[in-house]
């Protein structure tokens, strides 16, 4: 009986024995939830909207179209006008070379040019006189003619007279011997004349020759002038002046390179796409661009040009794809963009710094198909 009862009591127990609670979610996960599905729509939405039209590159570098400043003529440097990292503008001395020799080149063509006018002078000269001779020949040989006329007329009124015995024979063969050197006279004078005349056309001559070495004269002095002037070298355009290497008493050749003046005013961006973010980009879109020197500045530009072809085929050994052991590689393509950026931010870019872009790609009306190849 008492058997009976404990197990009674047992299935009492047993049934009487509390149910444990269900466990609760905590109360903070509902919010996070609702926050992470909200931020997910927003992302998407983004994407949609906006993401899905950016190409972005970190393969990207500042640059600049840096001049080598160079002589063209030889010679020892005498001064050096700037310093390293100097402002220049366009047309600033930065260099003078000796230009003793080169002013003594240019002294001694001028000499020659003062040479080759005096001898045109001196054949303008020899005309004037040789037009006097030449008038003084015609006067003789006028007398001449009207001398041999005269002889000629006596020879011809006496000698009907000698035929007739009015007139002597002597008388008669003087008359002819007179007329005789008239005309030899006169023939003279002509040869006379004509010399003269001819030696016009030989002055005429001396002052062709004596212009033409003017002329060379003239551009000899011009080229040694040019040379003088070169000797002071000048910068082309405005910039900061960078790698300086030159040094008073250097000597300098033709093409030494002395400085770099770079236009830091007019730095661009050159970015290197893949060829799979190309298709939707043209000139005129904007960028976004953040230069990892300026972390928290970001600075806008615009696309300007496409490069005529992929990075591998300006590069000094261009790939020969039909050797057999070809494997396919993403190439990119250089795409210039323009920096838009305020005076202050300007002056702390320099080329060769490290670019990431993001180019908006909506401005073509043209929705790019969704790529994994967005992010380079």
């Amino acid at each position: 009986m008492s058997a009976t009862q404990d197990s009674s009591s047992t299935d009492a127990s047993k049934s009487a024995a509390p149910v444990p609670p269900r466990r609760k979610m905590p109360r903070f996960l509902l919010p996070v939830g609702i926050v992470l599905l909200v931020v997910g729509v927003i992302a998407l939405v983004y994407w949609w909207l906006v993401g899905r039209f950016i190409q972005s590159t970190d393969d990207a570098y500042l640059q600049a179209d840096s001049v080598t400043i160079a002589p063209k003529v030889s010679g020892y440097v005498t001064e050096v006008y700037v310093t390293d990292n100097a402002a220049v503008k366009a047309g600033d001395p930065l260099v003078r070379l000796d230009a003793r020799q080169y002013q003594a080149a240019l002294d001694q063509a001028a000499a020659t040019v003062d040479a080759r006018k005096a001898d045109i002078q001196r054949a303008q000269a020899g005309i004037e006189q040789q037009q006097a001779a030449i008038e003084q020949a015609r006067a003789q040989w006028q007398a001449a003619q009207i001398s041999l006329r005269h002889a000629e007329d006596e020879v011809r009124r006496f000698e009907p007279l000698g035929k007739t015995g009015a007139e002597s024979s002597d008388q008669i063969s003087v008359l002819t011997s007179t007329r005789d050197q008239a005309r030899a006279t006169a023939a003279a004078d002509k040869a006379a004349l004509d010399q003269a005349q001819s030696r016009i056309a030989d002055f005429n001559a001396q002052i062709a020759q004596a212009h033409a070495q003017l002329e060379a004269a003239v551009a000899s002095a011009k080229q040694s002038q040019l040379d003088q002037q070169d000797t002071l070298i000048r910068s082309t355009l405005a910039g900061r002046v960078g790698d300086r290497t030159v040094r008073i008493g250097q000597y300098a050749q033709p093409g030494t390179r002395l400085m770099t003046v770079v236009p830091v005013q007019s730095i661009y961006l050159t970015a290197n796409f893949k060829e799979t973010q190309v298709g939707h980009m043209r000139p005129g879109q904007t960028a976004k661009i953040r230069v990892d020197a300026l972390p928290d500045t970001d600075l806008h530009g615009v696309v300007e040009s496409f490069a005529p072809g992929t990075g591998s085929q300006f590069a000094l050994l261009p790939p020969e794809n039909a050797t057999g052991n070809f494997t396919k590689i993403v190439q990119r393509v250089p795409v210039r963009i323009r920096v838009d950026a305020n005076d202050e931010a300007r002056r702390k870019l320099v080329p060769g710094l490290s670019v990431t872009v993001d180019v908006d790609t909506r401005s073509d009306g043209q929705a790019p198909a969704a790529s994994s190849e967005n992010h380079g």
